[in-house]
């Protein structure tokens, strides 16, 4: 005979039921929007840079990026870009640059970019040191959200052996302000090595850590590689 629960039972089970089920779904939207503000990630950035010299002062230069994050699982940014570079004596140059940006950095959100962007750098030697400041203003146009940003560079360069080969060593931090927030938002750190294999064909490979409370993810460990290309 099947048997029926207690009158005085019943309200707790319905009690119960109802707390399990609102618990179900708060660990639900929990989940959801912690997906969507995850604060650090694994990335690996591949750069493309082709240079054409067009005369001894003036060089074209195209580029193409992909960053793969998530932990190094998905493509999560993918950019080509325009600049000419202009020398103005041994040791100033100004690049004014045009790079479009699409980014997924997580997997409920999507961004598109144009960047317009131009950079002053002075390379001063000091002795066998090679210190530059790299100076960047950039405007964002990603309606409604368009920003400017201003990046400030600097980077120590010196000369390394290791057998035969001859490589260069490097170390960098780079500082962001947004006018968006009024604040500096963004720090990364970068070491590495470069090596010209021959007149045409520069590779840069390096580790970076990024610190930035703004963006989501914001704190990044990449391991990357810049090839560059002199025709």
């Amino acid at each position: 005979m099947r048997r029926s629960l207690p009158k005085n039972r019943l309200p707790a089970v319905i009690l119960a039921m109802a707390l399990l089920l609102i618990f179900s779904a708060i660990q639900s939207v929990s989940a959801q929007v912690g997906a969507g503000l995850v604060k650090e990630d694994t990335q690996q950035w591949n750069d493309v840079q082709v240079s054409v010299p067009l005369n001894k002062e003036i060089d074209f230069t195209l580029s193409s990026t992909l960053r793969f994050g998530r932990n190094v699982t998905h493509l999560v940014d993918r950019r080509v870009g325009i600049a000419f570079s202009f020398k103005v004596g041994k040791y100033l140059s100004f690049a004014p640059s045009y790079t479009r940006v699409v980014m997924r950095p997580t997997a409920n959100r999507k961004t598109d970019e144009n960047r317009l962007s131009f950079a002053a750098t002075v390379r001063v030697p000091l002795g066998k040191f090679m210190l530059s400041d790299r100076n960047t203003f950039e405007r964002r146009i990603r309606p409604p959200l368009d920003s400017t940003r201003y990046r400030n560079r600097l980077q120590l360069e010196h000369p390394v052996k290791f057998g035969k080969t001859a490589l260069q060593l490097f170390v960098s931090d780079e500082v962001f302000y947004d006018w968006s927030f009024h604040d500096w938002v963004r720090n990364r750190f970068a070491i590495g090595l470069s090596r010209k294999f021959n007149k045409y064909f520069t590779g840069d490979f390096y580790y970076m850590r990024q610190n930035d409370g703004r963006s989501r993810p914001g704190d990044l460990n990449v391991i990357g590689a810049t090839y560059r290309i002199r025709l």
